[in-house]
């Protein structure tokens, strides 16, 4: 490698490569208290994939005893996987291993609410989460699908990070989704709970949605009843009673996702221990902010968050 001479003075050759060498192969890694944070462009898992909105990361703590779990968070609608860091961090400092995806989240979920077709939200979920070329809405290659996505991004990891026990999440090539928990926010939520339908995965965590409500049939959309690979126990979701996208909806959607004959609903504050074995899986708060939907990612809400990953399966 030639070194330009004007960075070469007061800079060691040696160095110098070193640096460049180390910005080209691995991804920017950076380390909050002892919490390591990676941010990896999704081409770089696969040449296939397209950059949308910026980087994945992967968040853990290296001396933190390790869950041996893996939290993938999936954002909502615009947002991007840094999005996540607050919550993605919280789970790290806990001993969770946390993935969130950069994906194809322009289009807003609720745009399925007046179809006349009722498999409208099923198929906006497929076509995002698998790349089936099923909706007019969105359109999604399989290589960009939210599955592809987070499969090249652990196979990425494990190659490039060894050391951060990424290789317990993956065999055969694939993820190990039992050691999995599926967590999204608003369209993201719907995404986790489709995923949940597909894969046996630890649980479902479901925040501010998912919104998957048919405003012309006055019903949750079909898929959510539908046969699921993950027990109905392990879905759980946290609301906003405030929420601009209509709590009712969500409420509804989560009785249907759930199994439930009746929704019971625990209304939760901050800071406030929730026992484990309360056994209800729909949270809702009231907090008085101004954007009551981002709520439910306050970071001091992480005792909520705290039971709904660690709450009893009955």
């Amino acid at each position: 490698m030639r070194i330009p001479p004007n960075l070469n003075r007061g800079f060691p050759a040696t160095l110098f490569a070193a640096a460049v060498l180390s910005a080209i192969l691995w991804p920017v890694c950076i380390a909050f208290a002892r919490v390591k944070l990676l941010k990896v462009e999704p081409s770089r898992t696969d040449p296939a994939i397209t950059n949308v909105h910026g980087p994945n990361i992967a968040i853990y703590d290296p001396q933190a005893p390790d869950r041996h779990r893996l939290l993938l968070f999936i954002v909502g609608t615009g947002a991007t996987a840094l999005g996540s860091r607050r919550i993605d961090t919280v789970f790290a400092k806990w001993g969770y291993h946390a993935v969130s995806i950069d994906y194809n989240d322009n289009v807003i979920a609720v745009a399925c609410a007046h179809s006349r077709n009722p498999e409208a939200f099923g198929e906006y979920r497929d076509a995002i989460v698998t790349g089936a070329p099923v909706c007019k809405l969105v359109h999604v290659t399989p290589a960009d699908s939210i599955i592809n996505r987070f499969q090249k991004m652990l196979l990425y990891l494990v190659k490039h990070d060894p050391r951060g026990g990424w290789g317990q999440f993956m065999k055969g090539g694939k993820p190990v989704w039992r050691n999995v928990i599926v967590a999204g926010h608003s369209q993201g939520s719907g995404h986790a709970a489709y995923l949940g339908k597909l894969f046996r995965v630890d649980r479902v965590l479901m925040f501010s949605g998912p919104q998957d409500f048919m405003d012309r049939y006055r019903r949750p959309a079909p898929w959510l009843s539908e046969k699921s690979a993950t027990p109905p126990a392990r879905f759980f979701s946290f609301l906003a009673r405030k929420d601009p996208f209509n709590v009712r909806h969500q409420i509804a959607n989560c009785v249907a996702l759930m199994h439930l004959s009746k929704p019971a609903t625990l209304m939760v504050q901050p800071g406030k221990t929730i026992s484990p074995d309360r056994g209800i899986r729909i949270l809702i708060n009231n907090l008085p902010v101004k954007n009551p939907h981002g709520s439910t990612l306050l970071v001091r809400f992480k005792n909520v968050w705290k039971y709904m990953v660690t709450a009893r399966i009955r």
